[in-house]
């Protein structure tokens, strides 16, 4: 008796069973080529500092937007430049948000609100930590880089108002708040306007800082570790400051942040950080127009110098008694850097018509000589005759000018001071 057929005692079913198996097999074994292969979706490095952690320590951050940081082609790189300020945030495992302010008031974007950079956290295996505190600290780089290319809301800049407005996203904070503020710190709206600032002098500064005081525009930074880093420098394709401008901008921010009167728990630090340059802006939405700062290059330094100070009547020969006056002059050019000197000459009308030209330039002549003597490089003396008009005089304040003041003001000595 022959044995029976294997395959015809197979139930149907079982039949089938094999070829399902192996097809489920093959889906399998695809989805990990294509996984392998790049196909699948990437995780996000960057997921777990999403989720809320109980911090005791916040820090804001807040990036310049405005014409003079980014530049027609390409603006400054704050991303990639202040690492060293970005890893003391992850050492300090604060909660973090990120955003760019532009316009009158500080208008916010934020690019992240919250994140947590515990690396810590659920997350005892030592190796593990620093691969997540490398990640933190390159997904902070990556939100810095975000918030310096976003489109501004409007134009112009106040940087006081972007104070004011991450103390106040500080709020609530159990532990320590910090404020990191990446600015080239050229406001153009508010109290700290400086599109007429001459950029000198710590008297400048001082009258700023009283302006705003009185405009109650400066925020109580009570409690708040503030960090300025930037100051000084626009993008390379906007008009810069000189070295000794700079100076004078970073005398104003320790002034109006009170760097050297913080109260304890609070403090103000201009970080001496270089910010680099980023690469070419792509194309992108129109972008908002923003008033310029010139630094005052554009407007002399002038000392009006009263002719009765200078000359006896008729005379073109400078009197000793004037000479420690233009000594001061001299002075201020000398430690003006790349500056050049013009001496206009005027006088009154009292003379001869024909002789006030011939007087003017001689007078400006002789001061010319005077200050070239006391060092002064790249002067030049130009005599104009008759003045075309006569401010009046900060002693005669609201009240006319008498005849005597209106003569001394004609016949006077202008000495300007050209920044270029």
């Amino acid at each position: 008796m022959n044995p029976p057929d294997t395959a015809a005692l197979r139930a149907p079913g079982r039949r089938q069973a094999a070829p399902t198996l192996a097809g489920a097999l093959v889906m399998v074994l695809t989805a990990g080529l294509l996984s392998a292969c790049g196909d699948a979706p990437r995780l996000d490095a960057c997921a777990w500092m999403k989720e809320p952690v109980d911090t005791a320590g916040r820090t804001v951050v807040l990036v310049d937007d405005s014409a003079s940081v980014r530049g027609k082609t390409a603006g400054r790189d704050y991303a990639h430049s202040i690492g060293r300020l970005l890893a003391e945030v992850v050492d300090r495992k604060d909660t973090i948000s990120v955003g760019s302010f532009s316009g009158d008031s500080a208008q916010i974007t934020w690019i992240a609100k919250d994140r947590s950079t515990d690396w810590v956290k659920d997350n005892d295996n030592s190796i593990n930590q620093k691969k997540r505190k490398q990640q933190a600290a390159g997904c902070l780089t990556d939100l810095v880089g975000k918030a310096e290319s976003a489109t501004p809301q409007s134009g112009g800049s106040n940087v006081l108002a972007a104070l004011t407005a991450g103390v106040s996203s500080l709020d609530g904070a159990s532990g320590s708040r910090s404020l990191l503020v990446l600015t080239d710190g050229l406001s153009t709206t508010g109290c700290a306007d400086l599109r007429a600032a001459a950029f000198r002098d710590t008297s400048e500064v001082n009258a700023i800082a009283r302006v705003c005081a009185a405009r109650d525009e400066i925020p109580s930074l009570t409690g708040v570790d503030l960090t300025l880093a930037g100051l000084g420098q626009p993008a390379t394709d906007q008009p810069a400051p000189t070295a000794a401008q700079r100076t004078w901008l970073t005398a104003l921010w320790r002034k109006l942040c009170g760097a050297d009167t913080a109260a304890p728990g609070t403090s103000c630090t201009l970080a001496p950080t270089a910010i680099g340059t980023a690469g070419r802006r792509a194309p992108g939405k129109k972008q908002p127009q923003d008033p310029a700062i010139h630094y005052a290059d554009d407007r002399p330094e002038t000392y009006q110098l009263p002719g009765a100070a200078l000359f006896d009547t008729n005379s073109s020969t400078v009197r000793p008694q004037a000479l420690p006056l233009l000594n001061d002059v001299a002075v201020r050019a000398r430690t003006t850097p790349g500056s050049r000197v013009a001496v206009l000459g005027y006088v009154d009308p009292r003379g001869r018509p024909d002789n006030n030209q011939q007087l003017s330039q001689a007078r400006a002549n002789a001061v010319k000589k005077v200050l070239t003597g006391l060092g002064v490089k790249r002067v030049t003396a130009h005599g104009r005759g008759l003045p075309t008009g006569c401010s009046k005089p900060a002693h005669a304040a609201g009240s006319r000018m008498t005849a005597e003041e209106k003569l001394q003001c004609d016949r006077r000595v202008d000495i300007e001071i050209i920044r270029k």
